[in-house]
């Protein structure tokens, strides 16, 4: 939860430096919003013994912007907290996404995208 709460006082402290858009941040909560329902949807399943969620799914989301939903579900569902080999890749998918943002909304990133970027 710490670090979500990190997350966002960095995404903030980017925006006003950086003027990341806002688009961004939104895309981010979407995303954990959306990560944190599938991580309750798996729990429930596991526990009614029904069909479960692929872990690579989890790991995608968390990838992809998810993860402070899924660090907020581990907490407060305790699910997928404790299987380390799990956790291992949760944690390089945490640390890939922070460093592809930091790299992208750089200045220098953000020079690299603006060929891309609408005008």
């Amino acid at each position: 939860m710490l670090l979500a709460a990190a997350f966002v006082f960095a995404y903030g402290l980017a925006a006003l430096l950086w003027r990341v858009p806002i688009a961004v941040g939104l895309g981010y909560l979407a995303l954990s919003a959306l990560t944190f329902t599938v991580y309750a949807v798996d729990k429930a399943a596991a526990r009614a013994n029904r069909q479960r969620i692929p872990e690579k799914t989890l790991h995608i989301l968390a990838l992809i912007g998810g993860w402070p939903g899924a660090l907020v579900a581990q907490e407060w569902l305790r699910h997928k907290s404790v299987k380390p080999a799990f956790r291992a890749v949760f944690w390089i998918t945490v640390a890939v996404n922070i460093g592809v943002f930091v790299f992208l909304a750089s200045p220098y990133g953000r020079s690299l995208l603006a060929p891309y970027m609408p005008a």
